[in-house]
C-alpha cells in the first residue's frame, strides 16, 4: 500500500495535479476557511508560530505532526495532497513544511502554488539559496524559509588549545580550512588522546553539500559524486586509525562526548544544532558551556532548514501569505527569533543588526557573536544538484555503510545492501 500511494502521488504530480483546480490568486474571496491545517514533522515551527503569529479571529489552527523517520512524514503528507481536491474545506492542507532534502519533490509540481500571486513578493532580505530551493524550473516561487542554516565547525576551545596551540576562531580556522589540514590534525588529536569527531557520519553533510553532480543522472542511473567517494575514503581512514567514534549522528554515544569529560574536538552544525541538539554540552553540572566556538571549517555548507510551502487548493490563501510575510519580513518577529530563540533568521537586515552589535554574543560560545560568523558564511552556500530523492538516499547510504564502518559486514556487502534499499525505495532508479 505504501508503494502504491507513493507511485500514485508521483504520477499525479508529474501530470500536474490537474484535479486541484485553479490556483488561488491575490483576488481570493474575503470569506476564507475557519480551520487552518499545517503539516509538519516536529514542533519547532509550531512553537515559533504560537509565540509570534497572531491567528485571525475565528480561525482554528490544526497541527498534523508526523515524525520524518523512514519517510513517514512524506507519506502522511502525500496522502493528504492526493486527497486535496476532494477534501472538505476544513480538512484541506493549508500550509506544509519541507526540508532541503526533499523540497523539490513538492516545489517542482502543481501540488504547490505561486506565492507571489498570494501576496508574498518581497524577497529582498532573504538569502538567495533559500529562495532558489523553493523555486520551480519555470522560476515560480512556491514557499519561503523562516531560517537560514549555514553550518559551522563547532569545536571545544580547551581541546583545540591542547591540540593546535590556539583556541580563537580565526586561528583555529587557519589550521582547519581544508580537508588535508583537517585530516592531519585528526592524527595530532589522536596522539593527544582525543577524537576528531564522534560520529562516522559527522562530516557527511560538508561533503554532500558540495557535490558537483546529483544522486541520479538524466538517464535515472544512481551515481556517486566524487565528494561522496571522498567522504567514504575519509571515514575509512578515521575509523581505521581511531580518529572518530562510529556512533550515529543522533546516538547517545556521540551526545555523551559533549559533556565536559568528553574527548571529541569537532562537531558540525548550524545554529539550531548547537542551540537545540547539544543539551549535554549545556548541562549545568556536567556540561561545558562557554568552552565552545565556531568557524567555517574545511568547506562551506548548510544543514537543514524549514520551508513553508503553499499547497494548491488551500481555502485560506490570505492567511498563508500573511504567515510567510511575517516570518521573513516582519523585523520584530525575525529579531525575536534571533534574540529569544537563538535562530539565524532569514532576514539579512535583522541579522546584520545583530552581527554588528558589540554587546551581542552567545554564552554557549564563550561570548562569540555567532550571527556575525554565520552572516559571513552565507555567500558561500551552494544550492545545486539536488533531487527529489535526496533525503532517503543520503540516509540509506549512511545507514548501510555504518555496518561496514562498525565491522559487521564488508564494504561490498554494505554497498549491495544500499543498492537493494534503493531498488526497494525507488524502483525506477537504476543501480549498479
Amino acid at each position: 500500500m505504501k508503494k502504491l500511494i507513493a507511485m500514485l502521488l508521483a504520477l499525479v504530480m508529474v501530470f500536474a495535479l490537474c484535479a486541484c483546480g485553479a490556483t488561488p490568486s491575490a483576488e481570493a474571496p474575503a470569506a476564507e476557511g475557519k480551520v487552518f491545517n499545517i503539516y509538519a514533522w516536529n514542533e519547532e515551527f509550531k512553537g515559533f508560530f504560537e509565540k509570534y503569529y497572531t491567528v485571525p479571529e475565528g480561525v482554528t489552527v490544526n497541527w498534523i505532526i508526523t515524525p520524518s523517520d523512514n519517510g513517514a512524514y512524506q507519506q502522511k503528507l502525500d496522502e493528504a495532497l492526493l486527497n486535496q481536491a476532494n477534501a472538505a474545506d476544513d480538512e484541506k492542507v493549508d500550509l506544509f513544511l519541507a526540508e532541503a532534502d526533499y523540497i523539490l519533490k513538492y516545489v517542482n509540481t502543481d501540488a504547490t502554488q505561486d506565492i507571489t500571486k498570494l501576496g508574498v513578493t518581497d524577497f529582498s532580505n532573504t538569502y538567495k539559496y533559500t529562495v532558489q530551493a523553493a523555486t520551480d524550473p519555470a522560476g515560480v516561487v512556491k514557499g519561503v524559509s523562516f531560517q537560514c542554516c549555514p553550518s559551522a565547525l563547532i569545536y571545544r576551545r580547551s581541546i583545540a588549545q591542547d591540540v593546535l596551540g590556539v583556541s580563537e576562531p580565526d586561528e583555529v580556522q587557519a589550521k582547519l580550512d581544508s580537508w588535508d589540514k583537517f585530516n592531519a590534525v585528526a592524527a595530532d588529536a589522536k596522539a593527544k588522546g582525543y577524537y576528531m569527531t564522534a560520529s562516522f557520519a559527522e562530516t557527511y553533510r560538508v561533503f554532500s553539500n558540495n557535490c558537483s553532480s546529483p544522486w541520479v543522472d538524466e538517464n535515472n542511473n544512481l551515481q556517486f559524486d566524487p565528494q561522496i567517494e571522498a567522504w567514504i575514503a575519509q571515514t575509512e581512514e578515521f575509523v581505521k586509525n581511531g580518529y572518530t567514534l562510529t556512533a550515529g549522528v543522533w546516538d547517545q554515544e556521540k551526545n555523551d562526548q559533549m559533556f565536559a569529560n568528553g574527548k571529541t574536538m569537532c562537531f558540525f552544525g548550524p545554529a539550531w544544532y548547537f542551540n537545540f541538539c547539544m543539551g549535554n554540552a549545556q548541562d549545568p553540572e556536567n556540561g561545558c558551556s562557554g568552552d565552545w566556538a565556531i568557524c567555517e571549517g574545511p568547506a562551506a555548507h548548510f544543514w537543514g532548514g524549514t520551508w513553508l510551502l503553499a499547497p494548491a487548493g488551500t481555502d485560506n490563501p490570505t492567511m498563508v501569505a500573511d504567515i510567510m510575510n511575517t516570518f521573513i519580513n516582519d523585523e520584530e518577529v525575525c529579531s525575536a527569533l534571533v534574540a529569544n530563540e537563538a535562530q539565524f533568521s532569514n532576514n539579512m537586515a535583522v541579522n546584520a543588526k545583530f552581527a554588528e552589535d558589540p554587546d551581542y554574543g552567545s554564552a554557549f560560545l564563550g561570548g562569540q557573536n555567532d550571527v556575525a560568523v554565520f552572516s559571513a558564511m552565507t555567500d558561500n552556500i551552494v544550492w545545486e544538484n539536488h533531487t527529489i530523492y535526496d533525503q532517503l538516499l543520503n540516509e540509506g547510504l549512511q545507514n548501510n555503510l555504518r555496518e561496514y564502518f562498525q565491522g559487521t559486514v564488508d564494504k561490498e556487502t554494505a554497498l549491495a545492501n544500499f543498492y537493494a534499499y534503493v531498488n526497494e525505495t525507488y524502483p525506477t532508479i537504476v543501480t549498479p
